[in-house]
């Protein structure tokens, strides 16, 4: 029986291992390309009224030419999503051979 526990518990640590070094492979082979426009973004009135601060987290997918083609929010106050969105879409990257993904995360502060 122990020897069943021992066998077991070794091929899930091999199990986790592999998923563990393959995720690792395909986060470190990810290059972010360069920023070559970059527009910041307003601060929202009802913000600034609130006195809300914090950072809008956006997952953006770039053409090959460097335009932005989507963005999908990963994370932010709902006040701030829509002009962190708005100055994302007016950013431009450098040309790259195919479309990439890019974090980007944005902070908000009142002035």
């Amino acid at each position: 029986m122990l020897r069943l526990i021992s066998v077991s518990m070794n091929l899930l640590l091999a199990v986790a291992l592999l998923e563990g070094s393959a995720l690792s492979q395909e986060s470190s082979s990810t290059v972010a390309r360069k920023v070559v426009n970059q527009v910041a973004p307003s601060y929202p009135q009802l913000a600034a009224k609130l006195n809300l601060s914090g950072n809008v987290k956006l997952l953006v997918t770039v053409a090959p030419n460097g335009s932005v083609k989507s963005v999908e929010v990963r994370g932010g106050h709902p006040v701030l999503v829509p002009e962190a969105q708005t100055a994302i879409y007016k950013w431009k990257w450098a040309p790259a051979k195919d479309e990439s993904q890019e974090t980007v995360e944005m902070q908000f502060h009142p002035r």
